[in-house]
């Protein structure tokens, strides 16, 4: 699976990366710092992808199966 976040979506509202912070981290302006990126999510973190995913509400991220 990989876990893709849409930069243009993306407002900084902080809960993908307090919800998965060994996938996911912050810049200095507070934005995930994979925005416009696409990265691959280990096996053991897939909830935790998908509880990020879920949590956006701009819906910026997107969980791609591989």
């Amino acid at each position: 699976m990989k876990l893709s976040v849409g930069a243009d979506l993306c407002r900084g509202h902080g809960r993908c990366y307090t919800l998965a912070p060994d996938l996911l981290e912050d810049d200095d302006e507070g934005y995930v710092t994979v925005r416009g990126q696409e990265i691959a999510v280990p096996a053991d973190q897939v909830d935790l992808a998908r509880n990020a995913a879920g949590s956006c509400p701009e819906r910026a991220i997107a969980l791609l199966e591989a």
